[in-house]
């Protein structure tokens, strides 16, 4: 990197003394400053200085750096590097700060809201904006307005007049008056021995001032401790009956601290209980077995078609809290397993006229998979998600309910709270758990709450989004089995790919060890060049985040139960399955018995309706018979056996068809059995012939009634054949998972960066090379006739040279480019695009100029 002979005048001079690690490193952390790449550096530095630009990189500050930015607010401009020292370490410099400074102030050079030499820093004018007092907008410092701002539309004589107060000699000039004054207010002995005069009273009011916020009501006759300080300039008036206290006067009573307390170290993310790590692994292990046990039931619970979709979309009210009764789950924790499907593509709405949500085709997929690779799916989803369960039950802007599945759910940083929490519990030791409170200050501090226009601090009471995302990920990652007992689990760990997060002494994660680039403008003093911006590690890309999340599931397989091939039958009608049960085996008893408890081991009740069920599914009770045996490890009690041979007997005796419905049966007595039923009265059945009933009810009514009154009738097709009721897999047409809403534009990746640097340099070279020809007075490119090109492209081709050119593309966009031409022929000049890095061929008329740039 060259030193230039001159400081920098210009933010887009102080960056183009940057070298390109320094322009990478502003890149990646404002990465909305290449969307779209800029021609130049004078358009990158335009556009670092932009209102949204700004706000959105101070939103991305540490606390102490952006307590730094408000103190160059406040200072001079240009400041000092010992005048901005002096503010933030006050008169006794505080030697953490003194420490910390450098690199608060690497941090906001390297995103380009500093720049300058350390005798002349400026905060870009953006910046200041925003975060410089104003009666609008107070001073996150407390700070109120300058002597020189104050006194700006008071009369040269009252100006006089406070300039004689105050012990000083009457100057010539308002100007020189109130330098004179500020030049009292900042010498502290002087000062000292004027407020030394002062009535206590008059102590008392500027003691309630000095912290902020630096306005207050007076009477139109003040009392005399207020006369006394309104007189002598320490109170100015700015407004009809209210004075503020100024800025010199109030960096005095601070003994020059620009802030009440300032935070120069991160908060320590503080360990509450320390586990042995392979409790805390078997522990997540069975949670995570759990959520896979969940997300199945819900799914399954779904399966032939789950709730309907509201009118404004999403979960009624109603149908989340049948879902969470079913999976005996609270409602927020049902509607977080919702969401989570959702997000890992497993269900959706079917878009049918009746729109239901049900399973998509991925659901089928996904179960094939082996247990620990279901859960790296889930776990992955989840981290990439923006969609926020946590929200579901309070109010949108318009104060109507967000509800699950439905629309406002999304909070873009969610993915990164999410990682960034993680972090922070990997930084703990192995089986440390942490104190929450601790982590949510770590956050606080890493991205501190701003108000509107980032110009005020917002409330540190824990409630903003941010505070919140960090307890649900908390609670969340406990529930997913990615941390155990509060601890990062060791496939937890491995989520967070193989980067590692190590800490820095500042307490901050550096991941890349790698001192940032600083312009020659932008020079630090020597003992403070080993001093580097921390920032947490960059999100993984997504090809890092599977590697990362087959890790994980390779070190999660190993705790998982093995699915079990059998079950234990007991006499009283139930069986017990000690685990997890393999998928066609737990398929089938599913249909065979009913779920009676759960937990350890699952126990199932078989009963006459689930021995039915089995039936009508197309088995026979040989085929019943034999599946017990073949997976139980007990025998099949006597009582069972009977039951299902019972229920068989009697299955498909009756049979039922459309007349609107019929029943047949080759037992006329059974028939007449029906017909004397009381109960039957509801059916309207009426005999057609010895062995035939017919019925008003519709078929699937009659089969139902008849089975309230204990029979068990079997319905059949117009042939006449048995028809076998199959549970129905309702399945949306294929869907893909929703897309996370980005938090501005993505991070770029080395490529990008490397493309869009040698792009704005070559663009930055063709805007600031002078010419060998006098360019137009309006700075355009000259305009060269069709020979002129031609022959200047020929040229140049013989010479090596580069030059400059105008193009229009077919698009008629008209663009400035610097090329070394190769071959001219048919028309066309083949070139190396220097704009671009890379050989081009460009029709000659689309050409409009062409110039040659100067040696060097």
């Amino acid at each position: 990197m060259s030193t230039p002979a001159t400081p920098p005048r210009s933010l887009a001079e102080a960056l183009r003394h940057r070298d390109d690690v320094s322009l990478a490193a502003l890149l990646r952390s404002r990465p909305d400053l290449i969307t779209p790449v800029p021609t130049d550096l004078t358009q990158l530095a335009t556009r670092a200085g932009t209102r949204g630009s700004v706000v959105r990189a101070l939103e991305r500050l540490d606390r102490f750096a952006l307590q730094t930015a408000e103190a160059l607010a406040v200072a001079a401009d240009p400041a000092s590097y010992d005048e901005l020292v002096g503010l933030m370490a006050g008169d006794a410099r505080d030697v953490a700060v003194v420490q910390a400074l450098p690199r608060a102030l690497a941090t906001l050079r390297e995103q380009a809201l500093v720049w300058g030499a350390d005798d002349r820093l400026r905060l870009v004018r953006t910046a200041r904006e925003l975060l410089a007092p104003s009666p609008q907008h107070p001073s996150p410092t407390g700070l109120g307005p300058t002597v020189a701002e104050a006194t700006a539309g008071m009369s040269p004589g009252r100006i006089q007049e406070i300039v004689t107060a105050a012990g000083l000699p009457s100057s010539h000039d308002s100007v020189s008056a109130v330098a004179a004054l500020t030049k009292l207010f900042a010498a502290r002995r002087r000062m000292k021995a004027l407020l030394g005069r002062a009535p206590a009273e008059s102590l008392e009011v500027l003691t309630r001032l000095v912290w902020g916020p630096p306005y207050g009501q007076v009477t139109a006759e003040p009392a005399s401790h207020l006369r006394w300080l309104i007189d002598r300039g320490l109170l100015l008036p700015t407004a009809p009956g209210t004075v503020v206290l100024p800025r010199e006067v109030a960096l005095h009573l601070r003994a020059g601290r620009a802030h009440r307390e300032t935070e120069p170290v991160a908060p320590v993310v503080e360990a509450k209980a320390t586990h042995r790590p392979q409790v805390v692994d078997t522990t997540a292990a069975g949670q995570a077995y759990t959520a896979l046990a969940t997300v199945e039931e819900l799914l399954k619970d779904w399966d032939e078609g789950g709730p309907t979709v509201m009118r404004a979309g999403g979960l009624s009210v109603r149908d989340l809290k049948r879902t969470a009764v079913a999976l005996d789950v609270a409602e927020p924790v049902a509607a977080f397993w919702v969401e989570l499907a959702y997000a890992a593509g497993l269900l959706a709405s079917d878009g049918d006229a009746d729109e239901r949500y049900a399973a998509t085709p991925a659901l089928d997929e996904w179960l094939e998979l082996p247990a620990a690779q279901r859960w790296a799916r889930l776990v992955e989803a989840w981290l990439a998600g923006t969609r926020t369960s946590g929200l579901v039950g309070g109010r949108d802007a318009k104060e109507r309910t967000l509800s699950a599945l439905g629309p406002g759910l999304d909070r873009s940083a969610a993915p990164e709270v999410r990682h960034r929490v993680l972090g922070l519990l990997a930084g703990l030791p192995e089986g440390a758990s942490p104190a929450a409170e601790s982590v949510l200050a770590r956050l606080r501090w890493e991205r501190p709450v701003r108000g509107a226009g980032g110009a005020q601090p917002g409330p540190q009471e824990g409630d903003d989004l941010r505070s919140r995302l960090a307890r649900w990920t908390l609670s969340e990652a406990e529930m997913l089995g990615v941390t155990g007992r509060g601890a990062l689990s060791a496939q937890g760990r491995a989520l967070l790919g193989s980067r590692g997060v190590a800490a820095d002494p500042t307490g901050v994660p550096d991941p890349t060890g790698v001192p940032a680039a600083s312009g020659p403008g932008d020079k630090l003093p020597v003992h403070h060049h080993h001093h580097r911006p921390p920032t947490p590690p960059d999100p993984l890309s997504p090809a890092e985040q599977a590697a990362a999340s087959a890790a994980a599931a390779r070190l999660l397989a190993p705790l998982l139960p093995e699915p079990l091939d059998h079950v234990l039958l007991q006499a009283d009608l139930t069986a017990v399955a000690p685990g997890p049960l393999e998928r066609p085996l737990a398929d089938m008893l599913d249909v065979l018995a009913d779920v009676e408890s759960k937990g350890g081991a699952t126990v199932y009740r078989f009963t006459p309706g689930s021995v039915r069920r089995a039936l009508d599914a197309g088995r026979s009770a040989s085929d019943l018979h034999d599946f017990l045996s073949a997976h139980s490890r007990t025998p099949v009690p006597q009582p069972l056996a009977y039951l299902i041979d019972d229920v068989a007997r009697r299955h498909g005796h009756l049979r039922i068809g459309a007349a609107s419905a019929y029943v047949r049966c080759d037992d006329d007595a059974v028939l007449s059995e029906i017909l004397a039923d009381k109960r039957s009265a509801g059916l309207r059945l009426r005999r057609l012939a010895p062995t035939v009933l017919a019925a008003q009810a519709d078929p699937a009514a009659l089969l139902e009634g008849l089975r309230a009154m204990g029979f068990a009738p079997a319905a059949e097709s117009a042939e006449g054949d048995v028809v076998i009721t199959r549970a129905h897999a309702h399945r949306t047409p294929p869907r893909t998972a929703p897309e996370p809403v980005p938090d501005g534009p993505p991070t770029p990746d080395a490529t990008l960066l490397s493309a869009a640097i040698r792009a704005i340099r070559a663009g930055d070279r063709a805007s600031t090379t002078p010419l060998k020809t006098t360019p137009s007075p309006s700075g355009d490119l000259p305009r060269t006739s069709s020979a002129e090109t031609l022959a200047t492209m020929q040229a140049a081709v013989l010479t090596g040279d580069t030059v400059w050119i105008g193009y229009v593309n077919a698009e008629g966009s008209a663009s400035q480019r610097v090329i070394a031409p190769i071959r001219v022929e048919g028309g066309f000049v083949t070139a190396y695009d220097h704009t671009a890095d890379e050989v081009r061929t460009y029709p000659l008329h689309r050409v409009t100029g062409v110039a040659e740039l100067a040696e060097g």
